[in-house]
């Protein structure tokens, strides 16, 4: 919390402010008050106060005499606040002189004063800074401080002199973008500095602070007499070239206009911004604004149709139609000049789709871990040629999990079938009128009932009825054309035909057979 100290002849003008002003809200406390300058000096020395809101005119010791003691005092830099009832300029020219940060008339204006002391706070903040980091981590906070507008006005020649920045500078602000995709590899900011310190001189410095992950800015200071012709471009490529060689990847660099006011930097970050919204639509790696500012870019996602041929595709694993269908597509991005979130958007449509249709036979995302990790995916750190990379391996990966899941529905497909044989084998089915029942091929299910069962359909069909013939023949009295229709056959002659060949007996020496054991059964049970 930052320490106050009131000083003025007035006792109900300290109290007054004690009232006037919410400190708490200004992360600050009243740590003292004088009533002259000989008593405040005493006590700054003492209690080190951050902010002295003192009068000028005082008995013993006034303001100005206050201000001029304690700048002979090492290592003390409070700021000072005036506050008087008299409006004389020259009072004002002397405090302006001795770097009072604001001169303030009574009565004193409650929102006047807060503005000040809000203001002396983030001066002394700033101050604080840099004393406890180091240059670089300084000029970090101040890069921030000028990206998000946040400097005042009156603190514009600090940060100028703090980054070097003169009146013939001019500032671009350019947005660098590690294009690598899904690969986690970290780069830090010392590396990028690195890969570009050989390309600063006497009239061009850069600044670099890192944003977010992978993405990075670049405040560029350009002198005058080394902006004429192409230099502009130049220099950017080179900074781009330099990147890419050094860190080995892919990189984005996005470029705003030249400003020449501290003030106009976020103007310039707002164009590097809209800059990296045309990274599709470009080529080279580099984009200027200043050269897609009039191009428009398509912001609609792809039409379901076209996401209907693709999954068609997918589904019949046909890889040379679904790897043409995304070269194509990713060409049309490129031309049409599509936003990164239109591309998102599109490939978020085609990942909705795949996953429905994997959902609909049976299936979860989990067999699709490609597809959902590029779902989860902002459009920052790729470009078109990594992401349309990642789609077709995401792709293959579903063509492959859809292609399992159909053998396993097809799995429990012929087990449904084996279960309606065994329950209709009495009927006059056959293999066709059992495909055409279950939506399949006749000749694919001729196959997999091989496959499943090692033997033929249409064997296994005449296995069960030929049982089931034996069965009535031991148990019932039934005539051979009546146990033939029984279990199937529609003919008794072929039904004789099919039985003989697979029991090796006709149906009446099966049954007489059997009647020949039990007479011989009946006999033996006689002669005991």
């Amino acid at each position: 919390m930052l320490k106050v100290l009131l000083v003025d002849d007035e006792m109900y003008v300290r109290k007054g402010l004690h009232e006037l002003i919410r400190w708490i809200d200004l992360n600050m406390e009243i740590i003292g008050e004088a009533e002259n300058g000989v008593d405040a000096l005493n006590m700054i020395e003492c209690l080190q106060p951050d902010v002295i809101i003192t009068d000028i005119r005082m008995p013993t010791l006034d303001g100005l005499e206050l201000i001029r003691a304690v700048e002979k005092m090492p290592h003390l830099e409070p700021v000072f606040i005036i506050i008087s009832g008299y409006h004389d300029f020259k009072y004002a020219q002397q405090a302006i002189r001795y770097g009072v940060q604001d001169y303030i008339l009574k009565p004193i204006d409650d929102e006047e004063l807060t503005a000040t002391l809000q203001k002396s706070a983030n001066l002394i903040c700033n101050k604080r800074k840099h004393m406890l980091l180091a240059e670089g981590q300084a000029s970090n906070i101040m890069l921030e401080d000028m990206i998000k507008g946040h400097v005042q006005k009156e603190d514009e020649h600090r940060y100028a002199e703090m980054l070097g920045i003169n009146r013939n500078s001019s500032m671009l602000m350019t947005l660098i973008e590690l294009q690598t995709g899904l690969d986690e590899r970290k780069i830090t900011i010392e590396q990028l500095r690195e890969a570009v310190q050989s390309l600063e001189n006497d009239f061009f410095k850069m600044f670099i602070i890192e944003q977010q992950r992978g993405t990075f800015a670049l405040l560029m200071l350009w002198s005058e007499r080394d902006q004429g012709g192409s230099a502009l471009q130049d220099k950017l490529h080179s900074i781009h070239i330099a990147l890419s060689k050094r860190l080995n990847l892919d990189i984005g660099l996005y470029a705003g206009t030249l400003v020449k006011e501290i003030g106009d930097v976020p103007q310039s970050v707002r164009e590097a911004e809209e800059a990296a919204r045309h990274k599709y639509a470009e080529t080279g790696g580099v984009v200027e604004y200043a050269e897609i500012k009039d191009k428009p870019l398509f912001v609609f996602n792809v039409y379901q149709d076209e996401v209907d041929q693709l999954i068609l595709s997918l589904e019949e694993g046909n890889r040379p139609a679904y790897h043409k269908i995304v070269e194509d597509k990713f060409k049309l991005f490129h031309m049409n000049r599509y936003s990164p979130q239109a591309v998102s958007g599109s490939l978020l449509r085609c990942i909705t789709g795949i996953l429905a249709v994997v959902n609909e036979m049976g299936g979860n995302d989990e067999g699709l871990q490609q597809l959902k990790e590029l779902a989860q995916q902002s459009h920052e750190g790729w470009n078109l040629r990594i992401l349309k990379n990642a789609f077709l391996i995401a792709l293959e990966e579903a063509e492959h999990y859809i292609s399992h899941l159909r053998i396993e529905q097809s799995k429990g497909d012929i087990s449904k079938i084996k279960r309606y044989i065994d329950a209709h084998y009495t009927e006059n089915i056959n293999l066709k009128s059992i495909a055409a029942l279950f939506y399949m091929n006749p000749v694919y299910l001729g196959r997999l009932f091989r496959k499943s069962y090692n033997q033929y359909f249409n064997d296994y069909l005449l296995n069960v009825r030929i049982h089931e013939a034996k069965k009535l023949l031991r148990q019932t009295d039934l005539r051979m054309y009546e146990v033939a229709a029984r279990v199937g056959f529609q003919n008794a002659d072929y039904f004789v035909t099919q039985f003989e060949k697979l029991v090796k007996l006709s149906p009446t020496e099966y049954r007489n057979f059997l009647m020949g054991n039990e007479q011989r059964g009946a006999q033996c049970q006689d002669g005991i």
